[in-house]
């Protein structure tokens, strides 16, 4: 690091958040290939253009996707980046890992890499940074003996990613580190043998707190959630009021459908599950006293990504319920339907989501067989031109 200075970098290291630099400078003491991805990043900062070419292809035996090829159009000023390849690796359902096993991870990629790690990005993979064409086989290989496959990449079922689930969640509907797992064996030509138009990404969240972010982040989101009513525990929600808990300001009139209600001659709070939108907020802030239904299940969203080459999207219902039960035969036969109708149909990197919009849901849920219901709305309550006097509303009882 002395024989170099980053003074454009060196500002990325200021102020309170930790820093990627910090960590590359840190690799860059004992990998050569660090150091000069530190050097050429510098480069580029400093005259406002990126140093990596396309073209090349790269891979390993077995596999059409897993490895993102990197070359620097450079290479004469920065040799140990000439090639600097990326292997994604297929993580663990809800990242569960032994000190050992990351252990056995760290030691062979520094035999073989530059040392630098993403631990999972939006995929969810292990992404190891920077190695050379020679060694990505022998990487693999030594991967693949202590227990690590690659994920997927390119035009590809892309490495499915959850939650922690039932493992270590009370709120979980469904178990989605064992949904993960065997669609991920179920699935594995699609993974490691690119053969669609774009990306397609299946996340699991196990319940609706969605802390996979499967919504945002996947074409095909499985959500858990429960069918029945909430059950709540009267006795416990006494017990917060007792100790000074605001149930109204702090619960019912938060409640973004009124679904809740606070009987306060009868201390009781009520709840009308035909208006409950599984929101989760009162069972976040009243865990004790409320608590999911009995009869779970998941509802399955559709269409969610970043923006590439529309804006961002958020998954919109498809199916507002289904039983998720091994071996997920219902679920297996949809996803199938939807690529299979996507590959033939889809433009060059068109996610599914985009295709949808352009030839219309219904035309969409034709061919895979499912009837239209009021849940796939992708905005309801939304058109100005349907307008209810107060009269024509039945109110609740």
């Amino acid at each position: 690091m002395d024989e170099f200075k980053t003074p454009l970098l060196d500002e990325l290291e200021k102020g309170d958040w930790p820093s990627f630099v910090s960590e590359i400078k840190k690799a860059a003491k004992t990998s050569p290939g660090a150091a000069d991805l530190l050097r050429q990043l510098e480069l580029s900062y400093k005259e406002k253009v990126g140093h990596w070419k396309h073209g090349g292809i790269v891979g390993v035996r077995g596999y059409g996707g897993g490895v993102v090829g990197r070359y620097s159009d450079v290479p004469e000023e920065f040799p140990h980046v000439r090639e600097f390849h990326t292997a994604r690796v297929n993580q663990v359902a809800g990242f569960f890992y032994t000190a050992e096993k990351l252990r056995q991870l760290a030691d062979v990629w520094d035999k073989y890499g530059s040392g630098l790690y993403n631990m999972h990005g939006s995929t969810g993979d292990i992404i190891l940074l920077g190695t050379t064409t020679e060694n990505l086989q022998p990487c693999v290989d030594e991967l693949s003996d202590i227990g690590f496959d690659l994920g997927g990449s390119g035009g590809a079922m892309r490495t499915l990613s959850c939650c922690v689930g039932k493992a270590r969640c009370e709120k979980a509907c469904i178990d989605s580190t064992d949904i993960i797992r065997d669609l991920t064996m179920h699935y594995q030509d699609v993974i490691h043998r690119p053969q669609w138009p774009y990306k397609f990404k299946i996340k699991v969240s196990a319940c609706p707190n969605d802390c996979a972010a499967a919504s945002a982040r996947s074409d095909l989101a499985v959500m858990g959630v429960w069918r029945d009513a909430l059950r709540i525990d009267q006795e416990a929600v006494r017990e917060y009021i007792a100790k000074g808990f605001k149930i109204n300001e702090q619960v019912v009139n938060k409640c973004p459908t009124e679904a809740l209600s606070w009987d306060a001659e009868k201390q009781e709070l009520n709840v009308c599950t035909e208006e409950c939108t599984r929101c989760m907020h009162c069972i976040n802030v009243m865990p004790k006293a409320i608590s999911i239904g009995k009869e779970t299940g998941a509802t399955l969203l559709i269409g969610g990504k970043v923006p590439v080459v529309k804006g961002p999207m958020i998954g919109w219902v498809l199916v507002p319920f289904m039983k998720m039960e091994p071996p997920y035969t219902e679920l297996k036969d949809l996803v199938d339907k939807i690529t299979d109708w996507w590959a033939d149909n889809a433009k060059n990197r068109e996610r599914v989501g985009e295709l949808i919009e352009r030839v219309g849901l219904a035309n969409f849920l034709e061919v895979i067989g499912l009837k239209p219901v009021p849940q796939m709305v992708k905005a309801p309550r939304h058109n100005p031109y349907i307008f209810w006097n107060p009269e024509e509303v039945e109110k609740r009882g």
